[in-house]
This record gives C-alpha cells, sequence and structure tokens, in this order.
C-alpha cells in the first residue's frame, strides 16, 4: 500500500540525500524510487485505513417534565352531637355502624381523592374508650372518625386549635394515636419533645414533598398541659417561621402554614391575623397560608405574592340555625408546578362553595359541592343559590383576586 503524497515525498528526499553521501557505511545507494502518479496518489488516499473515530459525548437525557401537586384542605369538622346523630341515622340504613360519615360527604369524596395531597382541620378530640360522647362547649368527638378521616382519602390533619385541650393530656395524646393507628399524619399538637422539633412532611405520588405546620390562637382559657409546654403550636411568629425552615431544610418543596383564629362568625379577618399573615408572607420557607375558627368564609387573597386564604368556614357543624353562613364553606384547591430553578409556584388556585342543611326536618346532613349540585338540579335550587351569594361575597371580601376560579 502506497502512503499519502506528502509522506513518499518526504520519504523520496531522504533517498536522494543519502545518494549524494554515499548513504550508510557499507552500502550502495539504489536508483531513486520515481514520484508516485497523480493517480496512484489519489488510489492510496482512498485505500488509506481511516483515522480513529474520536470519544463521544453520551446524549443529553431529556428534559424531565416539570412536577405539580394539587393541595386539598376544606372548613373545621366540628362534630356537633347532632352531626353523629345523622351519622347514627345513616348507619341505620346502611348496616354500618354505629357511625356512617360517607352519605354526608359523598358530593365531596372525589374531589378529596382526586387531590395528591388531601388535609382535614380536626377541630376536637375524639372520646377515650368507656368515655361518654361530649358535644359544645368542650368536644370529644366519636372515635369513629378517625379511621372514617382515612377511608374518605385525607392524608394528614391539623390538630392544633381552641379544643385541642378540651380532653386535657390524654385527650390529645389519644386522638394522635387513633390518627397516627389509621395512617393519617397530624400536626399542630404533639406528644413529645422530639415530636414538635420533628417537621411534618410528606411525599407524594410524584415525589413532591409538602411540609406541613399549624398552630392556634388560643385554647379557650385551658392552660397547656403542665410541664409540657412544647404540647400545642400557638400563634408565635417566630416559632410558626422556626417550624417552616426546618421542613424546608428537611426537603419540602411546598410549605403550608395552617392558623386556626380569627373573630367568630366575622367575614373579615382580624388584625391578628393579618399582622401574623404579613410576617409570615414575607418569608421565603411559606408558600401558602390556610385559616379556619370563624366558622364562616373568609377572604381569599396573595400577600405579598403568596396565596391566603383567611378562612374556609365549617366543613361541617350544626350550629344556631339563624346563623345560616356557618351552613356554608369553601374546600379549596391549589396546584402548584415546578419551575426549571427548582422552585414551586402556584399554577391554578379555585374554590368550592359547600352548603348543607339542618339536621332533622332537612333529613340526614348532606355537604353539598353548591355549583355541581346547582348545574345538576339537586337540593334546594333557593337555599343553594343564596350559599353560592354568600360564599362569593365572603371570598372576595378583600377585592377579587386574578386567577382564582369557583368551581
Amino acid at each position: 500500500m502506497r502512503l499519502p503524497a506528502v509522506t513518499s515525498r518526504r520519504l523520496a528526499a531522504c533517498a536522494a540525500l543519502l545518494a549524494c553521501t554515499g548513504g550508510a557505511a557499507g552500502t550502495v545507494p539504489g536508483p531513486p524510487e520515481p514520484p508516485a502518479s497523480r493517480d496512484q496518489q489519489r488510489a492510496a488516499l482512498v485505500a488509506a485505513p481511516a483515522p480513529p473515530a474520536l470519544p463521544t459525548q453520551p446524549p443529553a437525557p431529556a428534559p424531565r417534565a416539570p412536577r405539580e401537586v394539587s393541595i386539598v384542605m376544606g372548613g373545621d369538622l366540628l362534630w356537633h352531637d347532632t352531626v353523629w346523630q345523622s351519622a347514627a341515622a345513616d348507619a341505620a340504613v346502611t348496616g354500618r355502624g354505629p357511625y356512617d360519615f360517607d352519605p354526608m360527604f359523598a358530593d365531596l369524596r372525589p374531589v378529596v381523592q382526586e387531590a395528591d395531597l388531601a388535609l382535614c382541620h380536626e377541630e376536637v378530640p375524639f372520646a377515650r374508650p368507656g368515655q361518654a360522647l361530649q358535644s359544645f362547649p368542650v368536644f370529644a368527638a366519636p372515635p369513629q372518625v378517625a379511621p372514617w378521616i382515612a377511608s374518605m382519602g385525607f392524608d394528614a390533619c391539623t390538630t392544633a386549635s381552641n379544643h385541642a385541650v378540651d380532653q386535657g393530656w390524654e385527650g390529645l395524646v389519644h386522638t394522635a394515636d387513633l390518627l397516627d393507628r389509621h395512617g393519617v399524619a397530624h400536626v399542630g399538637t404533639f406528644r413529645s419533645r422530639a415530636e414538635r422539633r420533628e417537621p411534618v412532611v410528606l411525599t407524594t405520588d410524584a415525589g413532591v414533598r409538602v411540609g406541613l405546620v399549624a398552630g392556634t390562637y388560643g385554647l379557650n382559657g385551658f392552660p397547656l398541659p403542665e410541664g409540657r409546654p412544647w404540647s400545642v403550636s400557638l400563634w408565635d411568629a417566630d416559632d410558626l417561621l422556626v417550624q417552616a425552615h426546618r421542613a424546608r431544610a428537611a426537603g419540602a418543596d411546598v410549605v403550608v402554614v395552617h392558623l386556626h383564629g380569627g373573630n367568630e362568625y366575622d367575614h373579615l379577618p382580624n388584625a391578628e391575623q393579618v399582622a401574623l399573615v404579613e410576617r409570615l408572607t414575607r418569608s421565603p420557607d411559606v408558600d401558602l397560608v390556610l385559616g379556619d375558627h370563624a366558622h364562616v368564609v373568609q377572604p381569599i387573597t396573595r400577600v405579598h405574592g403568596t396565596w391566603v386564604v383567611y378562612g374556609m368556614g365549617n366543613l361541617v357543624a350544626q350550629q344556631e340555625t339563624f346563623r345560616t353562613d356557618t351552613y356554608e364553606g369553601v374546600t379549596v384547591r391549589f396546584t402548584f408546578r415546578e419551575r426549571p430553578d427548582g422552585r414551586f409556584v402556584v399554577r391554578s388556585a379555585a374554590y368550592l362553595p359547600t352548603a348543607w342543611n339542618v339536621y332533622g326536618a332537612g333529613g340526614p346532613i348532606r355537604v353539598l359541592r353548591v355549583v355541581r349540585a346547582l348545574a345538576e338540579g339537586r337540593g334546594d335550587r333557593a337555599r343553594l343559590l343564596a350559599a353560592r351569594a354568600s360564599v362569593r361575597a365572603a371570598v372576595n371580601g378583600l377585592g377579587r383576586t386574578p386567577g382564582l376560579v369557583e368551581r
């Protein structure tokens, strides 16, 4: 095989030099090799082996689709005696006793179960074994509520409320134990100092980690359990921010803070709510603020760019019948989407007005999605229209918020 032309020329030059100088000792130089013709050079180039391939970089991985997480929460689960009596009446029909809460909340079940993370506010403690059930003003709810919360599809409950220690330290522990037993996380009340320090962070099927923080304005005059000042999270802005930061440091992609407070039956937030929200929403560790306690719906707005629901009303309750707005609430749904920098921001915000009947003359309690029930011709149309108007006015009490949708 003939070498490429440039190399052949160099060899020919060397042969001529050797001929002029006599070559190496003892050798007789031969005649110089005739130069290669153009056809021979071209043939050598074609026949020459290809240079080795340079190493290549592995193909870049396909960009990962941004992750999302939908978070759903409603108002107070306030277990008045007529609420559990209604569940007992349903159980007598369905045979699933002693209480069957499913018919009461059937309209909301799909909303809860379709969420990536569904939260409830279990405002009152559960009765201990052998203890009588109690209603207002000091509550001890049926323990059968705990497995129903799990079967409904709730992933976690906030338990910091003004009723958190209605049954003392034993009731607080029993309530947390029951929720744990049925696979429902809880935040806001704590059984040990170590539990108080450990952030509550839940991971969705898509791998999004959501941290939960909760606090209450007070305990209805009851003291904190003796020797356990850490047992209930209160409205201490610095402490709530520390809890939010711990959740973020533990890997939370989204941090939700739930606040229990406000003036009962007032559709507008009070000064303490506004001041606390002002502090919380300035922190990069807080992504969403949700509120309960007033028993009526309060505004949904944005503060420092962070979505805030001041009050979701009740999810169920049976308060004075003349307070018709306590028979209304909102279930909110916020969907967060991942940005290229890894932060999560709200992609969509929606509220679902709900309303229900007084137990007795109206039959068993049925919590209805107002907009859907109106569209399908279910329920008392006049009552549902009034509830929708009432909820809309309350939600927009601080002005309309762009991007908020009613469903």
